[in-house]
């Protein structure tokens, strides 16, 4: 049958519609059935909360989740539009024509309509490498499941007021990511065909996750129940700790909580393992809290004590399972070494990094081991690793103004020499026939830099952004470094010295696409000054910006830390008021508390919120206050290492 896909939306004068090929057709032959209506209208509509929403036969879109253009969009906004248009779409299976029984199961919508948008979108765009982004959707369910505060993929609701805060990260990313195991455990031809009977079972019907499970036991033989319960009915995921002691692997798993605490859980896990060569792999099930393997049993008669004493061993190859692993110091610096080498997949670089800053992070490894991890990816072109390690940097960052003030400059320099090999790759000019990644690369690498008050990023962006003021379609300033520059403007401006300001609020109110406006945005809160960035918050809740954009310009640096909660205090019965009944307050709520490192803040912030009750907040409420601790910690277990100085101070001024 052939369907027609219409879409709608009001004036725009630069349209390109979605990325072609983004249809139906391409979902209709992975689950076996094919789309039952006989028409589909898409309707980018200007004042809309949600990113987007799956109405069957209808899907509603933000207009930056839909519209784009070649000359006026970034790489990452065509980038968006091809996963969110593919995430709706899988909601006409997954969600419309079979319906989650109960709220408790909202994953088997979220979760695999996030699924499914990636697979959807590498197979029209291979030149994507998407699976290998997929890593930073992982990555934020580990960093909320981390939490004490979390909540199980399988959640139990009981009023109205709780629904809208598990549309979270763990019904999406984490969803995602255990259905990643679990297809990657099965095998892709034996889960296709396993869901494509699950879909036609329960089609025009609802479902439950058991429902699910039954379905892939059926296709595979495997015992999914058992294996899968762990996973989505208990809270969090596990820590595998590895050691090598006298040719033996001795494994053991611990509930991972970002806060360091020693948690009770208790998973099957199925585990990966290579061996100084991707040809050398094992796969098995670790279903005991400890459990000890002998090297040459485990591996191959191939593996001679001299090659066991000396190769590296990587667990959780490619990043595929939802845990994190934990290295003695032995296994640490032969994979450190292979990291160095480029022996290992980009996945397992990147894994590698995220592992030792989450461990850094719970106080379970030092910040003097994962800085000089960092050192290690000083040569690294990879898109997905290299924008993993901008993040660390950021975070590291934060803690060490923190910490150890009087360092900061050091790790600012360290970072600087990260950054230097992409950054004098890529340049601040697309070069002809080139990536998608180092597209999206360029912009990322260039705003870190300017985050980061480089001078050099700063000067030239000025320059840039002169000739934009002076000629809107000039080369020098693409779309795919645009935020980059206006976030190098913000970085120099200040309530005296504020053309810079005054000149992107003038670009805001000029232009007509909603790309642009989020851009600017975005980097307005970038400035140093707590006068001018107080003003520009007042300026978010102004009648100049969309209600729904006033997120954007919440991402406040160190410096407006305190502003920001003074203002957040200040205007809680305008915020409450404009969005008490949808999901965007607990973004209010999370930007602005969340980025905090003291007990004394904790304290007060917890205070403030016990005067101002609203049950739609609560957890998001305690997950922020459970993330100030966390800081707060990090910060007291940095100070305390000895070694951190000498540490930072030699690789700043290492010869790379």
């Amino acid at each position: 049958m052939a369907h027609q896909i219409l879409l709608w939306c009001g004036w725009f004068p630069y349209y390109n519609p979605p990325p072609p090929k983004i249809n139906s057709s391409n979902i209709n032959g992975y689950f076996d059935t094919p789309y039952t209506l006989p028409k589909l209208d898409m309707i980018a509509i200007p004042d809309f909360a949600a990113g987007a929403m799956e109405n069957y036969g209808l899907v509603t879109y933000r207009e930056t989740a839909l519209l784009y253009d070649d000359q006026h969009s970034a790489a990452a906004n065509k980038q968006r539009v091809a996963v969110v248009v593919a995430h709706e779409l899988a909601h006409q299976w997954f969600g419309n024509l079979v319906t989650m029984e109960w709220w408790t199961h909202l994953w088997l919508n979220e979760g695999f309509a996030t699924w499914v948008s990636y697979l959807a979108v590498d197979g029209l765009f291979p030149e994507w490498k998407i699976w290998a982004q997929f890593l930073n959707e992982s990555t934020e369910g580990l960093k909320l499941d981390g939490l004490a505060e979390s909540h199980p993929i399988e959640v139990e609701i009981n009023h109205a007021r709780e629904i809208d805060e598990i549309f979270d990260a763990i019904s999406y990313r984490k969803g995602a990511s255990v259905i990643r195991m679990l297809q990657s455990y099965l095998g892709a031809e034996s889960f296709q065909k396993s869901l494509a009977s699950y879909i036609k079972r329960h089609a025009c019907s609802n479902a439950k996750t058991e429902d699910l499970w039954a379905a892939l036991e059926e296709g595979s033989g495997e015992p999914v129940n058992k294996l899968m319960t762990s996973w989505t009915k208990q809270q969090g995921y596990p820590v595998v700790s590895v050691k090598v002691n006298n040719q033996k692997l001795e494994f053991d798993q611990s509930q991972f909580l970002s806060s360091g605490a020693q948690g009770e859980g208790h998973w099957i896990i199925p585990i990966t393992l290579c061996f100084g060569s991707y040809d050398v792999r094992k796969n098995f099930l670790l279903e005991t809290k400890s459990e000890t393997r002998d090297v040459k049993e485990l591996l191959g008669s191939e593996i001679t004590k001299d090659k066991s004493a000396n190769s590296w061993i990587k667990l959780n190859v490619d990043q595929a399972g939802f845990y994190r692993v934990k290295y003695d110091e032995l296994l640490a610096a032969k994979l450190r070494s292979a990291v160095e080498k480029r022996l290992l997949s980009p996945s397992d670089r990147f894994g590698i990094l995220d592992d030792s800053y989450a461990l850094c992070m719970a106080r379970k490894e030092s910040l003097t081991s994962l800085i000089n991890l960092m050192g290690a990816y000083r040569e690294e072109d990879d898109y997905t690793v290299v924008s993993n390690l901008l993040t660390v940097s950021h975070k590291v960052q934060r803690i060490a103004a923190d910490a150890v003030p009087d360092l900061l400059d050091y790790f600012k320099l360290f970072f600087f020499k990260v950054f230097q090999y992409s950054a004098e790759r890529l340049g601040w000019d697309a070069k002809p026939g080139e990536s998608h990644d180092d597209a999206l690369l360029r912009g990322e690498i260039l705003t870190s830099l300017a985050e980061f008050g480089h001078d050099l990023t700063l000067d030239e962006a000025s320059k840039r952004f002169q000739a934009f003021l002076a000629d809107r379609n000039t080369p020098l300033l693409p779309p795919d470094i645009r935020r980059a520059v206006y976030v190098a403007v913000m970085k120099r401006a200040t309530k005296s010295n504020r053309s810079g300001y005054e000149s992107l609020l003038k670009v805001y109110r000029e232009t007509d696409l909603s790309q642009e406006k989020t851009r600017i945005l975005g980097s307005l809160a970038y400035s140093s000054d707590p006068d001018l960035i107080l003003e520009v918050l007042n300026f978010m809740l102004s009648s100049e910006v969309r209600s729904q954009d006033a997120v954007f310009g919440l991402a406040v640096n160190r410096e407006g830390r305190d502003v920001a909660w003074a203002w957040l205090k200040e205007n809680w019965a305008q915020i409450v008021k404009t969005y008490g009944s949808g999901f965007l307050i607990t973004r209010f709520v999370s930007s602005v508390v969340s980025p905090f490192a003291s007990l004394e803040k904790a304290k007060e912030v917890e205070e403030f919120f016990a005067s101002h009750p609203m049950p739609a907040i609560a957890r998001t409420l305690k997950q922020s206050l459970e993330r100030v601790n966390i800081n707060a910690n990090w910060v007291q277990s940095a100070q305390n290492e000895k070694s951190l100085a000498d540490a930072v101070k030699e690789l700043a001024y290492r010869n790379y």
